[in-house]
């Protein structure tokens, strides 16, 4: 082979190789598989960099819908947001911006596939994380968080400083911060309730926005039951059990709600070593909710 005089040792020569025989069909055979190793590429590039982002939050932008899903698109690629994932009080529409919860990242033969929720509670997680500075910067930890989408949640928070109201810093000024997520989330009421290791004084603020005046604890069948005034005793339950039911969920115990006539009734109110103290604070904060609740 005749190679130019004027090229020196190191120089790059570009020389064009045709096979023999190298028709129409090995052109489009060798197109083709160049086209798919670099589709393989492009969807191996967007899992890997999906799969780091589960379990957060992306604001996407509704596409289009069918019976099973709605389509969301993220940027690079389409998630998928389930009928089951639906918040029931929204109704989604085409071009409609939304914040989505990546749950689950999955590698199928047709690249990979992203799917997304409204109603995981770890939405609310991750929208407290971006509206609380103390709690994006550790001060605060969110302990619990129990959700019954498009209705109602309650989540407890925690801080080992004690300068730090917990349950302000969530709240934020004259109710701000809570009020950009309960807007987010389309009017979903929001507690907030401080967390404690003593199980006594965790599922009275548990019970927010109800009074609470004592609560009998069972190790062994980790349950509880809780006395409440009479008054209270519908507020403490909730329409259709819900308070109860998410008092029970955030704390993880079982809760049995009594009045203070039936305790009394049943020789179990009032007790001498009742651990439950209830400041004048906490009552006057659990007013404030009572008034919301209503």
């Amino acid at each position: 082979m005749k190679i130019n005089p004027a090229y020196e040792v190191g120089d790059v020569v570009e020389i064009e190789v045709t096979p023999k025989d190298f028709g129409r069909i090995a052109a489009q055979t060798a197109k083709q598989v160049v086209t798919q190793r670099v589709r393989e590429a492009e969807r191996g590039i967007i899992y890997s960099e999906f799969i780091d982002r589960e379990d957060d939050i992306m604001t996407g932008i509704v596409q289009r819908q069918d019976p099973r899903f709605i389509y969301v698109n993220l940027g690079k690629i389409e998630a998928l947001l389930a009928q089951s994932e639906q918040m029931p009080n929204e109704s989604y529409r085409p071009h409609d911006r939304i914040k989505v919860y990546i749950t689950k990242v999955e590698k199928t033969t047709k690249g990979p596939q992203i799917f997304v929720s409204r109603t995981h509670p770890g939405l609310l997680k991750r929208l407290f994380e971006i509206e609380v500075p103390e709690i994006y910067d550790g001060t605060v930890e969110i302990r619990s968080v129990a959700r019954e989408a498009g209705d109602r949640s309650k989540i407890s928070v925690y801080t080992d400083r004690p300068e730090v109201d917990p349950v302000g810093a969530c709240v934020g000024p004259k109710g701000t911060r809570v009020q950009a997520i309960v807007n987010e989330l389309k009017g979903e009421k929001i507690d907030i309730v401080e967390w404690s290791d003593n199980p006594v004084t965790f599922v009275a603020n548990a019970l927010s926005p109800s009074k609470v005046l004592d609560v009998i604890v069972d190790e062994e069948e980790k349950s509880t039951t809780v006395i409440v005034p009479d008054y209270q005793l519908s507020l403490a339950i909730g329409k259709r059990g819900q308070n109860a039911r998410l008092a029970a969920k955030l704390t993880g115990w079982k809760i049995d709600i009594k009045s203070e006539s039936e305790a009394r009734e049943l020789g179990i109110y009032p007790r001498e070593d009742s651990a439950l103290i209830t400041s004048d604070d906490q009552e006057d904060h659990f007013e404030m909710l009572e008034d919301d609740f209503e």
